[in-house]
């Protein structure tokens, strides 16, 4: 990092590297297989996980260079709106939040965070939303506020895959598998494209796990925004019904292993990776011997109204 991002990360009081935590679990099988944690959940209590890994680059842009404003877009339960809306505030640069719905009768946690921390929020239509990529439509939000910079919907973008490279650059072992749950994509192609310019990771598999329903669209997202990645694969049976959608099955498993690792985890995102992960070690789907590291994307917030 140059000097300003040792700036950024200093003024957003960010824990970098974060640690491969070796994780002893008490599953069937647990014996075949090494099971590490990527911590990014302990980047920051509010910045956390592949929030910051996709956003670092493009808030370093925005340090060095303030745009008059931040436009950004997500539902009202974003982890992404929240951690982009408390960096915004920490560098003083205001944010306008475009939420899919309107809230403004039932404000959620997450809004009522990010309203607190100065963002602007303005509730759109599911219609409105959907065209939230069209250039037509980001056209006339620049015209209509001239000097913004817009961010991605989840922070995927050029930059994203900047920022999930960083990861694999610190990791501190080589590993059989790198896993981790998939929403919109940018975690997995970044993690993909930075194991193949890596001598030390070029044969490391990458599995997504499947937060949502979207056998096929998935895929084509990380696709889209990395079409040289290879040694990917995306599981797409542990979505428990959709985004955000839970059960009592998945919700003791999260508040089991949080109790017995002492490891905040949440059911809409790292939940459902490691209860794959576990499916998968009691059923001998991995090798014998296999190093897997599950990556902790945080997310934590999520948990209050998931």
């Amino acid at each position: 990092m140059d000097k300003k991002s040792n700036a950024l990360t200093a003024e957003l009081s960010l824990c970098l590297p974060s640690i491969e935590q070796r994780l002893s679990v008490d599953w069937q099988n647990d014996n075949q297989v090494q099971l590490w944690l990527k911590r990014d959940d302990q980047i920051h209590s509010v910045i956390s996980g592949n929030k910051w890994r996709k956003l670092s680059y493009a808030l370093e842009k925005i340090y060095q260079s303030p745009p008059k404003m931040v436009i950004s877009f997500g539902g009202g339960y974003s982890n992404h709106l929240h951690a982009l809306a408390y960096c915004c505030a920490q560098i003083s640069v205001p944010l306008l939040a475009i939420v899919r719905g309107d809230y403004s009768d039932n404000m959620t946690p997450m809004l009522t965070d990010i309203q607190g921390w100065g963002a602007n929020i303005e509730f759109v239509s599911k219609a409105i939303y959907q065209q939230r990529t069209e250039q037509h439509f980001l056209g006339n939000l620049i015209r209509k506020h001239p000097g913004a910079t817009i961010i991605p919907e989840g922070g995927s973008s050029e930059h994203s895959q900047q920022g999930v490279n960083d990861i694999i650059v610190e990791l501190t072992q080589p590993y059989d598998w790198i896993i981790a749950p998939v929403a919109s994509g940018g975690t997995l192609a970044g993690l993909s494209a930075a194991c193949g310019k890596s001598a030390t990771h070029r044969n490391t598999k990458i599995l997504g796990v499947a937060a949502l329903k979207g056998e096929n669209y998935l895929e084509s997202l990380v696709e889209g925004l990395c079409p040289s990645a290879r040694n990917w694969q995306i599981e797409h049976g542990f979505h428990f019904g959709g985004y955000a959608k839970s059960n009592q099955q998945l919700d003791e498993f999260c508040a089991d292993f949080q109790q017995s690792l002492d490891v905040p985890i949440e059911p809409v995102y790292s939940g459902k990776m490691l209860f794959a992960i576990r499916h998968m070690v009691e059923n001998n789907e991995f090798a014998q011997g296999s190093k897997i590291l599950a990556l902790h994307t945080g997310g934590l917030q999520g948990a209050r109204s998931a």
